[in-house]
């Protein structure tokens, strides 16, 4: 048994060098760790080779970068700090074409599978929603992974302008015919907006796709909303992915396609908190454009949220070794 402690893992930077020096990284965490050394890889995906209108979520991981330098170590409600329950080191970013969606599609999953094979779980800074495509790919080959998925759109579209199947409209129904994502232990929720069709979300739920509407979770409150969430995915492997635009855009206006009505910060922070417990594979946070943004109040919002991210899947990294008397 490996008798590393936690005083002995990866820490951000001290608190006693001025946030603003330094090369960035994200939550000022050591960059370019081997990835054999690390529980989980924070990850840059800088592409947004799946975008159907305003482009920009290449410039995402940077500027999650930057702003993660504001996150302190410790959660501020249960004073746990991730970094003593998991090794996590910045890994960098994914090297991607950003004129080929196929190859791009082929290098994300590559690095994810290399990933996955060292045990290392992924926690990713998008990139549009295409990005968690690949993603699904290298982490759902074996199994099918289950998803919780906080969006203002359900992404399971088929085709784009006369049968563009790879788009961040179509990444879901890609991964479910792909079998590596569980439809019935998939849950979208703040789903919202106008639609192309009154069809839109039919293949979805009859394919067993939980779709949530921002209606419902207003109606009935997030902790009702996750305890059903939480009962589908039940504690089988399961993948967070967070579309920065479920939040509303006043709390996130840079993004390629906000729709008002959203959640508010406070709202998403109290959903990603009530994972506490699920047997967590990766998690992303996606669709920050900072062409669009204002103030960086997106890309902080999105570092906050990623740090949330980052202390469940850490929790769910310390349970596992706890249940199993061993350390990687």
């Amino acid at each position: 048994m490996n008798t590393l402690t936690s005083t002995d893992y990866p820490q951000p930077q001290s608190g006693d060098i001025p946030r603003y020096s330094g090369l960035p990284t994200f939550f000022r965490l050591p960059f370019g760790a081997q990835i054999a050394s690390l529980d989980i890889g924070v990850v840059g995906v800088p592409w947004d080779g799946g975008t159907t209108n305003r482009a920009g979520t290449r410039h995402g991981p940077r500027e999650l970068r930057n702003a993660s330098s504001l996150v302190r170590r410790v959660h501020p409600v249960t004073y746990q700090s991730p970094y003593d329950l998991a090794r996590v080191g910045d890994l960098g970013d994914v090297q991607v074409n950003p004129v080929d969606v196929q190859d791009s599609l082929a290098r994300i999953e590559n690095y994810y599978r290399t990933l996955y094979q060292q045990q290392v779980m992924p926690l990713t800074a998008g990139g549009d929603h295409l990005t968690t495509l690949p993603i699904l790919r290298a982490l759902g080959r074996e199994q099918p992974v289950g998803m919780i998925h906080f969006d203002a759109h359900s992404d399971t579209n088929d085709t784009y302008f006369g049968g563009e199947r790879f788009t961040h409209g179509t990444p879901f129904r890609r991964a479910v015919e792909e079998g590596v994502l569980d439809p019935q232990r998939t849950v979208q929720i703040g789903i919202r907006g106008a639609l192309f069709s009154e069809h839109d979300h039919v293949w979805a739920r009859a394919n067993g796709i939980t779709i949530i509407p921002m209606e419902q979770v207003t109606q009935e409150g997030m902790q009702t909303v996750m305890e059903r969430a939480r009962a589908i995915v039940g504690m089988e492997p399961t993948y967070i992915s967070f579309d920065i635009d479920v939040l509303d855009p006043v709390y996130a206006p840079g993004t390629g396609t906000p729709e008002i009505g959203g959640m508010t910060t406070l709202q998403a922070q109290h959903g990603v908190r009530l994972l506490q417990g699920l047997n967590l594979v990766g998690a992303d946070v996606v669709e920050v454009a900072p062409p669009f943004d204002q103030g960086n109040l997106t890309s902080m919002t999105g570092a906050t949220m990623m740090f949330e991210l980052l202390c469940q899947l850490a929790g769910a990294h310390h349970r596992r070794m706890t249940s199993t008397g061993a350390m990687r």
